[in-house]
């Protein structure tokens, strides 16, 4: 019943500020903008191609990372208020703001999704389209659930700060700027959930056997292409299940952090 509750009051109060006016403007101007600036690439434009995929894993990297850090600094004080007068559990609150967070924060990425994906030129397929989505909606709720981390442990700017360097690292030890990383430092792309995102778009776009033309009538494959192939191709499913226990740990972080907050 607290669950009921807190869920219904919980959507209703954020469909405002989740499909306001500002924020659909924002993510479809920049769709519309990125589809144009792709429109109708193809495979002799390789580079530009695997450019739009990053681009879908880094947007839509920061921008749910961005947002959710205000969630629970800015409800702390109402959360402080009604535990303290046990109105319902903290566990009540915590998976009723999960539950309403995927119809309020996957819709626009699937809109987004949808108009980039065909204006840009992605492979005409309607498999490797849902593919894509699903997992740019995947990368979604694992940022988002670092912004929610953060946010339960520090405070307001504390946290602002820290997502921006956060994001900053994530955006350079992705995969796609910097393909030589040295030895030393190497390990930050396996923290970086832009880094697997990025891997799956790329492998369920092409195939194993797929090729570009790399020169006058000359032909390579996809996955010999200097950009790709140094991801590591093949390792689909434990890039999944890395997603996977980010998305369940950082949500289980944030729990354990309003936790302590409420025994202080």
């Amino acid at each position: 019943m607290q669950f009921k509750v807190l869920l219904k009051r919980g959507l209703r109060e954020r469909i405002h500020e989740s499909y306001s006016r500002l924020r659909i403007f924002q993510v479809m101007s920049v769709s519309i903008l990125s589809g144009l600036l792709w429109w109708h690439s193809d495979l002799s434009e390789l580079q530009d191609q695997v450019g739009l995929l990053f681009f879908f894993s880094i947007f839509w990297g920061f921008y749910p990372l961005s947002n959710a850090v205000f969630t629970f600094p800015q409800e702390r004080p109402m959360l402080t208020r009604e535990q303290s007068s046990g109105m319902y559990r903290l566990s009540s609150y915590y998976f009723a703001r999960m539950a309403g967070d995927l119809p309020m924060e996957l819709v626009l990425p699937t809109i987004f999704v949808t108009v980039t994906y065909w204006m840009g030129g992605l492979k005409h397929s309607f498999v490797t389209y849902i593919l894509t989505t699903v997992i740019i909606l995947l990368n979604v709720l694992v940022s988002q659930g670092l912004g929610l981390a953060l946010g339960a442990i520090l405070d307001l700017k504390q946290a602002t700060t820290l997502s921006s360097v956060i994001m900053l690292v994530f955006l350079l030890a992705g995969g796609y700027y910097v393909r030589q990383i040295p030895p030393f430092i190497s390990w930050l792309k396996y923290i970086s959930f832009s880094h697997y995102c990025y891997k799956l778009l790329v492998e369920v776009q092409y195939t194993e056997h797929e090729v570009y033309e790399c020169g006058i009538g000359v032909h390579c494959r996809v996955f010999d292409y200097p950009g790709i192939k140094h991801l590591g191709m093949g390792n689909l499913w434990w890039d999944v299940a890395a997603l996977g226990v980010m998305l369940t740990g950082y949500r289980i972080i944030a729990y354990v952090a309003l936790r302590m907050i409420k025994l202080h």
